[in-house]
């Protein structure tokens, strides 16, 4: 009898020992889960959603997109989340510099809380003009413009007339001006860019806070180069046609 209670008891022990085992097992799995993924948000990439309609229609509200953070160098963590505590930071190296024509998620040079996205148009050491609505770097059109299509905007109220741009170096994107915009009064500069600054704007060119109200954007406060959208929701769509809400084309679109 005492034979079989110990046999019992040797069992249950076993038997405990294993399932603390297994606890700790999937413990330090969860945390070096969490751990990686830390890492590669804070180094490699990171998600973001499209909450304005600033870079229609390269960007529409709703749009979930993936941002390459090491191509420019990362970020390390600048202060330490939910507290208000600013840590210092510093970058790793770059694969390359930010050019015109590509499209940034940086901190907001007047509330770095703030992620903004928008399209880098000049760099440090160029100038940069707008005459009646039309850019001007050192002098020369950001790029041929070909007209493409008048549309209405129900979002905006606007009816929208939309250009292709395609640059010197054979970057093309689309912007977009309201057609009852008066360009005649749209003028800036000419300015220099500052070294070790971007000058930012919107491809909804009537409806973008950039450069031309706030600034220049210092190079310390780019985040990373927009890669790809992998999710996009339709707001406007009415929750029960849900397969109306999802814009299936998009997904996958790589963003240039």
């Amino acid at each position: 009898m005492n034979d079989k209670v110990l046999q019992m008891n040797k069992t249950k022990t076993i038997s405990e020992k294993k399932s603390k085992s297994q606890v700790r097992e999937y413990t330090e799995a969860i945390l070096v889960a969490l751990l990686a993924a830390l890492v590669l948000r804070t180094f490699v990439v990171q998600a973001f959603r499209i909450p304005t309609g600033s870079m229609k229609d390269t960007l529409l509200i709703g749009d979930f997109l993936l941002v390459n953070k090491f191509v420019y160098g990362a970020r390390t963590p600048d202060g330490i989340p939910f507290l208000d505590v600013q840590l210092p930071f510093w970058r790793l190296p770059a694969f390359k510099q930010p050019e015109p024509g590509d499209i940034i998620v940086f901190k907001y040079p007047q509330d770095p809380a703030l992620d903004y996205i928008k399209r880098c148009i000049a760099v440090g050491g160029q100038t940069i003009e707008m005459k009646e609505g039309v850019v001007y770097i050192d002098g020369q059109p950001e790029g041929k413009q070909e007209f493409v299509k008048r549309e209405y905007d129900p979002e905006e109220g606007h009816y929208v007339l939309y250009y292709n741009v395609t640059t010197s170096k054979g970057k093309t994107y689309t912007i977009r001006h309201y057609e009852d915009h008066n360009t005649r009064v749209e003028n800036y500069g000419p300015t220099q860019v500052p070294a070790g600054h971007y000058f930012m704007m919107g491809d909804n060119r009537d409806n973008s806070s950039d450069s031309r109200y706030w600034g220049y954007l210092p190079a310390e406060n780019v985040v990373g180069e927009a890669m790809v959208i992998y999710w996009s929701w339709d707001k406007q769509a009415p929750l029960y046609r849900i397969f109306n809400k999802v814009r299936w084309l998009r997904i996958g679109d790589l963003i240039k």
